[in-house]
């Protein structure tokens, strides 16, 4: 006769196992990618394209580091200049106009280097836009080419370009439009491109979930003087959660405005350094109380930081004022939305869970100790530029 296995080894198992897997989850994911196009599709000048590429994109895609120490010497780009032309221009493509390369550069951005690549055609502009978008479609889903399309006395229209979904994207006249089988994009009436780009961002952004994380492990827990103790209502939870990401979302809401508008703008050589910081920071207090204030005012001042890290999307495109405030207002409720089912779902199953016995050392204390080496590891890769994670 088997004897029954006692629930808390059961429990013990799926904290365990939940827990391994978030952690693992960040450990072996990488940041969402975008390339910049600006094309001017006028009338009598034919066609000319702008195309930023990130070097980090293209030494995935081609492994620019020679010499494999970590870093991308201006040598080793000069040198891979023809393989970065040959890997780009056949991926894309705009229907009855061949692009041709008429010039290169380099350009730092707030989030990295960029290789520019220069492309026209002399052909006269059709009615209607095709264009076929593939880059990184092999090696990374995430990808995203946005394009700010203008033509002769027109507003510009903005495209996002989804290299898995796409063979092209339509765009007539000022609106970018879809063909049937095309990218996602954005029209300049306004539709949902950058609400579910904002989307997209959060969900991929793995140092800002991490950082969530951090603050809602916890959440359904009481800290007392002779340990942790279980909240008795979910609502207990809930209102304290309520606050923390009320504060990073007005927080970080500032600083992606005033950055997207280049008001003020930080270096992302101190910004994403900064990020894994307070990745630290914040699972550190879990385990040992390191704030002497409100935990909500600690979460307004590392969001403010976090901000930063989403503004580079719309801070490249160089929109009329009124079209950059729409998309700006799009990007940002999709931040939040994509927050929200973070939070909602974490913070479901963390009321679950709360009752464990190995809650307090296994989910906050062990789970706070592998973000700290995480965000370790991203500081150590961020201020060294170096690859420790892969990420």
């Amino acid at each position: 006769m088997t004897s029954a296995r006692p629930c808390g080894v059961t429990s013990r198992r799926v904290i365990g196992l939940l827990t391994l897997c978030a952690f693992a989850g960040f450990a072996h994911a990488h940041k969402a990618s975008d390339s910049y196009l600006q094309i001017d599709a006028g009338a009598s000048t034919g066609i000319v394209v702008r195309w930023d590429i990130a070097l980090r994109d293209l030494d995935a895609a081609l492994d620019l580091d020679t010499d494999e120490d970590g870093k991308l010497t201006w040598g080793e780009v000069k040198a891979a200049w023809p393989r970065v032309e040959a890997y780009a221009l056949p991926r894309l493509a705009v229907a009855g106009c061949p692009l041709k390369p008429t010039g290169r550069a380099l350009e730092r951005r707030n989030d990295g280097a960029y290789a520019v690549l220069l492309l026209a055609s002399d052909c006269t502009p059709p009615p209607t836009l095709s264009i076929t978008y593939t880059l990184l479609r092999e090696i990374d889903p995430t990808h995203r080419g946005i394009a700010k399309i203008q033509r002769a006395g027109q507003v510009p229209a903005l495209a996002l370009l989804d290299p898995s979904r796409s063979d092209a994207t339509s765009a007539q006249g000022a609106a970018a439009r879809t063909d049937g089988s095309t990218a996602t994009h954005i029209e300049p009436t306004g539709s949902a491109g950058f609400l579910k780009e904002g989307v997209r961002h959060i969900l991929t952004g793995y140092d800002h979930i991490l950082f969530l994380l951090c603050l809602l492990l916890p959440s359904v827990m009481r800290r007392m003087p002779t340990g942790w103790r279980p909240v008795e209502r979910i609502s207990q939870a809930v209102w304290p959660v309520v606050g923390i990401v009320s504060a990073f979302t007005v927080a970080h809401s500032i600083t992606l405005g005033l950055a997207a508008m280049k008001v003020l703008s930080l270096p992302s050589s101190f910004i994403e350094p900064a990020i894994a910081v307070t990745i630290i920071l914040a699972a550190l207090d879990n385990v040992w109380p390191v704030f002497r204030v409100r935990r909500v005012i600690v979460t307004f001042v590392f969001g403010l930081i976090h901000g930063f890290g989403f503004a580079g999307v719309l801070a490249e495109l160089n929109l009329p004022a009124a079209r950059f405030a729409w998309a700006l207002l799009q990007f940002n409720l999709g931040l939040e939305a994509g927050q929200l089912l973070i939070v909602v779902a974490v913070t479901a199953l963390l009321f679950l869970l709360r009752r464990a016995a190995l809650y307090p050392g296994l989910v906050i204390r062990g789970g706070s100790f592998a973000a700290i080496g995480v965000g370790a590891l991203w500081l150590v890769e961020r201020t060294a530029n170096v690859s420790v994670l892969g990420l």
